[in-house]
């Protein structure tokens, strides 16, 4: 009885090498364009010629300034908030507040147990190439490298990393992207536990 929790994962774990969203790329909101790279290098301070020199970025062979590689996410992810779209954080009295939606809150693991939590537990990127103005990228499906129980101070669930490529409307890859994430369901508080 004490590993039922575990033995729900089977389903998932039985899934290791198969696709775990359909066979389709999902684009970003917006193509690389020289004002975004500009806001995006100047709170860095990210003072390399490459990002900001049409010429410079010639001459090491790309076809205008490129985004720098940790700018990915701000051309992949989809909007966190459009108009008419009602309140990001619709309760103001909780600091804590999470937001009504997030592009990344949604991550369901077809085939993982009902869990209440989650967290990011790892990511890895291996460009092939920069992001070039006037791209526009995409993340193909998922493939699910591993699915690994257990029982951590927070609660009891499962590691799930997989990974999947980041690809240009061209069909050229871009990156190839692992992440690991936990998905999990918090131990009780030790009060709540008292009155089980």
């Amino acid at each position: 009885m004490d590993d039922d929790w575990k033995r729900a994962w089977q389903p998932l774990m039985d899934k290791v090498g198969q696709l775990l969203d359909d066979d389709e790329l999902r684009f970003g909101p917006e193509t690389v364009e020289r004002g975004a790279v500009r806001r995006f290098v100047e709170p860095l301070e990210l003072d390399s010629a490459l990002h900001t020199d049409p010429d410079t970025a010639r001459q090491h062979g790309h076809p205008d300034i490129v985004a720098p590689y940790t700018s990915v996410w701000t051309f992949l992810l989809p909007r966190a908030w459009t108009p008419g779209g009602g309140e990001l954080y619709p309760d103001e009295a909780d600091r804590d507040a999470q937001p009504s939606w997030s592009p990344i809150g949604d991550d369901v693991v077809p085939g993982a147990p009902p869990t209440s939590s989650m967290f990011g537990s790892g990511i890895s990127l291996e460009f092939d190439r920069p992001l070039h103005i006037g791209d526009r990228v995409a993340a193909g499906p998922r493939r699910l490298l591993a699915c690994t129980p257990k029982e951590t101070r927070v609660g009891r669930g499962a590691f799930v990393r997989f990974e999947r490529d980041v690809v240009a409307e061209s069909g050229e890859r871009v990156c190839r992207m692992t992440g690991e994430i936990y998905l999990y369901d918090p131990h009780p508080e030790p009060e709540e536990a008292e009155r089980v």
